[in-house]
Parts: C-alpha cells; sequence; structure tokens
C-alpha cells in the first residue's frame, strides 16, 4: 500500500467516523422522546457504558504520555495497535504502521530525550462503537545531548477497541509555526 493511499484511508476514516457521530446523537435524541421509558433506559445505559469507555480511551492517553516520560517502550507498545494500518504524523513527518514509528522514530526518540516532561491536556474524547476519537493539547520539554527543547501543540488520535482494550492506531501532532528567521542585511 503506497503512502498516498495510507493517508486517504485515514482522512477516509476520520470522514466516517464524523458520520457515525452525527447518526448517534440522532438516534441518541430520538431516545428521549416522551412515552418511550425503554429506550430512555437503553438511552442512559448506553451513556453511562460511554462514560465508561470514555474514560478507559483517556487514560490510554494519559498512560501514553507517562509512558514517554520515563521512556518506557515496553509499556507504550501495550498501548499502541502493532497493525501495519497505524500511521503517525508529527510536524509533516509520517510513520506508516507500528514498527516503522517505534523503530524509526519513537524508539531512537526515546534514547535520545533525557529528563522528559510530557503532558496532554484538554483531552476532549468522542466515541462510537469500538471507534474512539480524541483532540489534546500537549506539552514537552526535553534534555538532548547538546541543547534543551520545549514545545508544544495540538494533537488528535484515533483509538479502537478490540481484545486488548482501547489501542492507538492513529496519532497526529503538530506545533505552531514558528516566526521566519530575519533575513540577513546586505552589505553594499
Amino acid at each position: 500500500m503506497t503512502k498516498r493511499n495510507c493517508i486517504r484511508i485515514a482522512l477516509l476514516a476520520v470522514c466516517l467516523l464524523g458520520g457515525l457521530r452525527a447518526l448517534h446523537y440522532v438516534s441518541a435524541q430520538e431516545g428521549h422522546k416522551p412515552g418511550n421509558a425503554h429506550t430512555s433506559a437503553n438511552t442512559q445505559a448506553k451513556a453511562a457504558a460511554s462514560s465508561n469507555s470514555d474514560a478507559e480511551a483517556r487514560a490510554v492517553l494519559t498512560q501514553y504520555a507517562a509512558a514517554v516520560e520515563r521512556g518506557d517502550l515496553t509499556a507504550i507498545e501495550k498501548l499502541w495497535s502493532k497493525d501495519e494500518a497505524v500511521t503517525v504524523i508529527e510536524n509533516g513527518h509520517a510513520n506508516y504502521g507500528w514498527a516503522d514509528y517505534r523503530d524509526h522514530h519513537l524508539g531512537p526518540e526515546l534514547k535520545e530525550m533525557k529528563n522528559v516532561k510530557y503532558s496532554l491536556t484538554d483531552i476532549k474524547v468522542n466515541l462510537s462503537g469500538h471507534t474512539a476519537w480524541a483532540t489534546f493539547k500537549y506539552t514537552i520539554a526535553a534534555d538532548l545531548k547538546e541543547r534543551h527543547v520545549e514545545g508544544g501543540g495540538l494533537g488528535t488520535a484515533v483509538l479502537q477497541h478490540g481484545a486488548q482494550g482501547w489501542q492507538i492506531v492513529h496519532w497526529h501532532t503538530s506545533s505552531p509555526r514558528r516566526a521566519p528567521a530575519p533575513s540577513p542585511e546586505k552589505k553594499n
């Protein structure tokens, strides 16, 4: 599968998830019609289950941030799908498949960073069946060999629920654009 097709599939999935969310909203609204106590009770039960799933999906994201801080690749692997359909896009660079992300991005990055502080805040989780997607803000600070780095930005994660519980299948983060460096003054 080409990188272009992977991107198309990821974009299609995001569009489909938005449509599923709208259908879920409409069906939840229909469950609140007067005189429909059975449907209302089902809706309440689904809402309670949904809040548990919301908390579980959110926990995966916070566990991921804590494992990154510790540099604990073993813990991180439990939170991610091992599928080749995993996609990670960070600041214009893409990884396709868990092995690609682990071996060519995350693993080397964890080895290079020391004294890591990484947090996700303002996490907003949406659910539809066995799929969850979340938006969040992130901050990171770490010591590299030659310098200290700090950054932050926005992110989106997609998780799927299966036999291993909630696992991350897509991750996209971006940081604000930096101001361009001043151009050197011309000498006469």
